[in-house]
C-alpha cells in the first residue's frame, strides 16, 4: 500500500519545518556530552545525537540552511531528493539522495557544518520522506536560516539556485 504525503505527516505528526517540510524529532540521547568537550562553535552542553524524520512535497523546498553539526541523510521512501549545497569555499553540488544506486543516486549522504544546504523533490507532484541524525544532538539554537541577499552577495555565480531556495528575512 502507497502512502501519501498529506497520511505520513498524520500517521507521524510531523510538524511544519522552518526551513520548509515537515518534520518530528524520533531520537535524542540521554546521554550529553559538555561544551568544553566540543568544539568551540558550540556555546553549550549537546545531546550525543539526535534524528528526525523530514518529508519534503514535491511542490516546497527546503530553503538554504546551516548547522553547527555535522548531518547524515537517510532515504525512506517516496521520491529522490536533490540536496544542494555551498560549501564555505563558494563551492556548489548536488547529492542526489535516493534508491537507485545505478542511477548515482545514494541511499544516505552527509552534509558537513556550516555548508549551506537545501533540498528539493526531483517530482513536482510527489515528495520524499528522509531521516536526518546529527552528532552531536541538533538544537535550534544551532540552526541559521540563509536569507536571499546576504547568500546572493556571497555566491554570485550561484544565483538561480539561491534564488529558488531562499526568502528574504
Amino acid at each position: 500500500m502507497t502512502m501519501t504525503a498529506e497520511a505520513i505527516i498524520e500517521a507521524l505528526e510531523m510538524k511544519p519545518h522552518p526551513e520548509g517540510g515537515y518534520y518530528c524529532e524520533t531520537y535524542r540521547a540521554a546521554d550529553t556530552i559538555t561544551a568544553d568537550a566540543l568544539p568551540k562553535r558550540f556555546p553549550d552542553d549537546r545531546a550525543l545525537g539526535t534524528a528526525i524524520y523530514f518529508l519534503l512535497p514535491g511542490g516546497d523546498v527546503s530553503c538554504f540552511h546551516r548547522l553547527r553539526c555535522d548531518e547524515l541523510w537517510h532515504f525512506y521512501c517516496g521520491n529522490p531528493l536533490v540536496i544542494h549545497l555551498l560549501d564555505p569555499a563558494g563551492a556548489y553540488r548536488e547529492i542526489h539522495l535516493g534508491p537507485d544506486i545505478a542511477a548515482g543516486e545514494r541511499p544516505q549522504a552527509v552534509v558537513p557544518h556550516a555548508h549551506w544546504v537545501g533540498a528539493t523533490v526531483t517530482e513536482p507532484e510527489g515528495f520524499a520522506l528522509v531521516g536526518c541524525t546529527t552528532t552531536p544532538g541538533f538544537e535550534f539554537a544551532d540552526f541559521e536560516m540563509g536569507g536571499r541577499n546576504a547568500l546572493l552577495a556571497a555566491y554570485p555565480r550561484h544565483a538561480q539556485v539561491i534564488t529558488r531556495l531562499s526568502y528574504e528575512l
